[in-house]
């Protein structure tokens, strides 16, 4: 496709945190990427918006009319931003489209389409802009993929498919890339009010029970799209990662406590006020009761160390 420039180029902040630096950002007219071309903008980068309708974006861009579908209108744009700019030292693959549905929701067609646009189109604006990211001292390349990609959402198998896709290609990259010095991340934003998700919050993503339809602003736990008093879906999935990962620190505490190397130096501290265990500083009352000696606590495994000399066992309380 052609290439229009809708807003020329203007003059960067001289002392920002990128100056001087030259940035891509496809899909940068709109929403997120908006927002990035912006901020750049703002810390005195020279940014390139690629995208299919770039009249809308910031002011200050270089705006260039581009579809990430088509191998040839990458290429054509990404040569006349680098000739326009002198080169690209950042590539911010943002463009991408949604899609909605279980795993039945979507035909053939409609999974080869957001594939092409949000997968396949991440390795063609980097093969195009790979030459000139080689020449650049600070070259750097920023996907945009999802939190769809980490966490599993209702009726998004689809869209968290291609999204894990640009996780993984991410990965891939920075391992083939990081010997020439460039550096390949990617970010996993959360829900966003943009344009392209405009649609997505207006019906819910868990479907309601049978018998009852679904109305906007429901208060209906468990489906309506705010989740009633339980609050958002996605703040119940967060609470849950939290849960599981406090969760596991607790196993990584109680195993580091077991530990052989670690048992002396827990026994060397007396027990709290009122405290019922008998793992870390005393026996337990229930022990004394029984008429038996609290005696040492006993290591498991080899010993480690010198031997440590007898101790005499604790009075009961």
């Amino acid at each position: 496709m052609s290439q229009t420039p809708a807003t020329p180029p203007t003059t960067p902040e001289p002392h920002g945190e990128f100056s001087g630096l030259r940035a891509l950002v496809t899909g940068g007219a709109s929403g997120i990427g908006a927002a990035t071309t912006t901020a750049l903008l703002g810390r005195g980068a020279q940014v390139t918006v690629l995208d299919l309708h770039p009249e809308g974006g910031p002011e200050g861009a270089l705006a260039l009319r581009c579809d990430v579908a088509d191998t040839a209108s990458v290429e054509a744009a990404v040569e006349e931003a680098a000739a326009q700019l002198g080169g690209v030292d950042i590539v911010i693959n943002n463009a991408g489209i949604g899609a909605q549905g279980d795993v039945t929701g979507n035909d053939d067609a409609e999974w080869a389409r957001v594939l092409d646009v949000n997968v396949t189109s991440v390795a063609r604006v980097i093969r195009a802009a790979l030459p000139h990211l080689r020449r650049s001292a600070h070259a750097a390349v920023v996907n945009t993929a999802s939190i769809a990609s980490a966490v599993g959402l209702p009726q998004r198998v689809l869209y968290s498919a291609t999204k894990g896709a640009v996780q993984s290609m991410t990965l891939a990259m920075a391992a083939d890339l990081v010997g020439e010095g460039i550096r390949v991340n990617a970010v996993l934003p959360g829900t966003a009010d943009t344009p392209g998700s405009a649609g997505c919050w207006r019906r819910p993503m868990i479907p309601p029970p049978s018998g009852r339809r679904w109305r906007p602003g429901s208060r209906t736990a468990g489906w309506s799209p705010r989740g009633g008093r339980r609050g958002p879906l996605l703040s119940r999935l967060a609470a849950q990662r939290l849960h599981r990962g406090r969760a596991a620190v607790d196993r990584r505490r109680r195993h580091r406590g077991a530990h052989p190397a670690l048992s002396s130096l827990s026994r060397s501290f007396p027990a709290a006020p009122g405290r019922r265990s008998s793992r870390r500083g005393g026996p337990s009352p229930a022990r004394c009761r029984a008429g038996r000696s609290p005696g040492p606590m006993r290591r498991a495994g080899p010993p480690v160390g010198p031997p440590e000399p007898p101790r005499r066992p604790a009075p009961c309380p």
